[in-house]
Parts: C-alpha cells; sequence; structure tokens
C-alpha cells in the first residue's frame, strides 16, 4: 500500500455449498439451488440410468421422473442424510416400477454414442497421449462394459452404483435396501469376476 500498511480484506469463503445445503435451499425454494444440483449429478445418474434399462429413450424418461421426484420431495429430505444415496434410491425405485410394467432388462452395453464412454474410459488404463494407446484404452472399456453385462444383476448394480455414483459401501447397501456387508460382498465379487473374465483380454 502506498502508505506502507497493509489493507485488511475479509476473507470470503470459497467453499462450494454442499448437496444437501442446496437441497434445502431448493425446499425453500431457490430454484438457483436445484439447478446447481442438475449440474452436479446430471451425467453420473444418466449414465447409471442408461446402463440399468433397455434405451435411451427409456433413460431419458426416467431421469425426468427421477429430477421431478426430487422436486416433489425436496421438502422431505432428512437434514441428516446424504443427497447422493437418496437421489439413486429415487432412481432406483423409477427402474424397478418401469422393470416390473414391462418385461426387465439387464443390458449394458455401450453402444458408443458418447454418453456410455466415461466408465469405460476410467476402468481402463490412464490416458496416453498415443493415438494408438487411446484406442486400446478404450477397446479395453468397451471389454469390461461387455463383461459387467455378463455379471449377475445385484453384483453389477452394485459395481456401476460405486463407479456412475461414487458411492461408498454404506451408500450401496442404503440405495439397494441390503446390509453393509452384503454390499460389501457384491462388489468383492463383481471384481474378482470382471478380473476372471478379462484375463485373457489383448487389445
Amino acid at each position: 500500500m502506498p502508505d506502507g500498511t497493509w489493507e485488511i480484506m475479509p476473507r470470503m469463503s470459497s467453499a462450494a455449498p454442499t448437496d444437501e445445503a442446496l437441497i434445502a435451499r431448493h425446499a425453500a425454494g431457490d430454484v438457483a439451488a436445484f439447478e446447481v444440483l442438475y449440474e452436479r449429478h446430471e451425467l453420473p445418474l444418466w449414465r447409471y440410468l442408461l446402463r440399468q434399462c433397455r434405451d435411451r429413450a427409456t433413460a431419458e424418461e426416467l431421469m425426468q421422473e427421477t429430477w421431478f421426484a426430487v422436486t416433489r420431495e425436496a421438502a422431505r429430505f432428512h437434514p441428516d442424510g446424504r443427497f447422493a444415496p437418496w437421489l439413486y434410491t429415487i432412481a432406483r425405485h423409477r427402474v424397478i416400477d418401469r422393470h416390473r410394467a414391462s418385461r426387465p432388462t439387464e443390458s449394458l452395453d455401450a453402444t458408443g454414442t458418447g454418453d456410455e464412454e466415461p466408465l469405460a474410459a476410467r476402468l481402463a488404463d490412464e490416458a496416453s497421449p498415443s493415438p494408438l494407446a487411446a484406442s486400446e484404452r478404450m477397446d479395453q472399456g468397451q471389454a469390461i462394459l461387455a463383461a459387467l453385462n455378463r455379471l449377475p444383476p445385484e453384483q453389477r448394480e452394485a459395481f456401476v452404483l460405486q463407479a456412475e455414483g461414487d458411492l461408498s459401501v454404506e451408500d450401496i447397501a442404503r440405495v439397494t435396501g441390503t446390509t453393509f456387508e452384503t454390499a460389501k460382498s457384491r462388489l468383492r465379487y463383481a471384481r474378482y469376476k470382471l478380473k476372471a473374465l478379462l484375463r485373457d483380454y489383448a487389445p
């Protein structure tokens, strides 16, 4: 400063509001809070629904139904709970209802439309600047998605909830209505079977 002194400025908090704070604000009428929540969870939730359904049209319908339910039920969200498990529980119920209304499907196929790629990419090795290596990486990711499709539904669902929703074992147990040990066991067997299915994979 010109006079040799330091001006003391109030420190602004740069911490983003938590999901739980945002849903509380939305329940109180804050539309912008809902928009932030939607932006945070849109793609992971979309990919979860897409891998639980037969086609994109059904996933889009369930996506809308899920977010409509979030809006309707916002005031009932328990302040001591976590938003992500609550969101995926709502989504899972919509999937179950749809399967009951039609014939169930267990497809996790990745069709290369773009929305399906992130899981394949994350399950494969880290990105490489080499085009050939990058191509092999995505080939491996697609092989993993094909292997996922061969898992028992419960194991696949637990794995996808963790891979896409970034849910903890405790959260997965809550979403699927099982015990912690059951969810943990499903994840363990899913990983074991994926390794076995991919043991002979060669890009």
